[in-house]
């Protein structure tokens, strides 16, 4: 079983302003799939500092195999996931957000502007997704051979 813990990077709605769509989708896909479970999921305002502790937490405390962190990708100064995740992680996999931008160009030209990355923390591989629901259900499915596979030959 390959343990997952799901992150909601949103300002609002961690204020509860509207209810967070990012979680259900990836736990939608996942639940398809019998060798991945969900087993925590958070959502958090948009600050690095909060962003950086949950993935340090979920990596070095949960131990799961996979964290994935919806939302923060954009172009917005309040947009620091992906600069969270650089500064906790231990390698970086750049070809998961290059593959991302590249399949979501098929939908929207906005998609140079997205950027999701990925990497290693310890045993834990960290990657962010858009935090559109639609971008999910585009991009999550094409990755789940390659999420298996990383688990595999860690």
């Amino acid at each position: 079983m390959i343990s997952i813990g799901i992150i909601s990077v949103s300002d609002r709605a961690f204020n509860k302003v509207y209810q967070d769509k990012g979680i259900p989708e990836i736990e939608k896909i996942f639940s398809s799939v019998n060798t991945f479970k969900v087993l925590k999921k958070i959502i958090i305002p948009d600050e690095k500092e909060a962003i950086k502790a949950n993935l340090i937490k979920l990596s070095d405390i949960d131990n799961l195999d996979i964290i994935i962190t919806t939302g923060g990708t954009g172009p917005s100064s309040r947009d620091v996931t992906p600069d969270a995740t650089l500064e906790v992680i231990d390698r970086e996999y750049p070809g998961f957000g290059e593959y991302m931008r590249l399949e979501s160009l098929k939908y929207s030209k906005n998609a140079i502007l997205s950027r999701q990355t990925a990497g290693t923390r310890g045993n834990s591989l960290i990657l962010n997704l858009p935090g559109n629901p639609k971008s999910i259900s585009e991009l999550l499915p094409n990755l789940i051979n390659q999420l298996e596979h990383f688990i595999e030959k860690r």
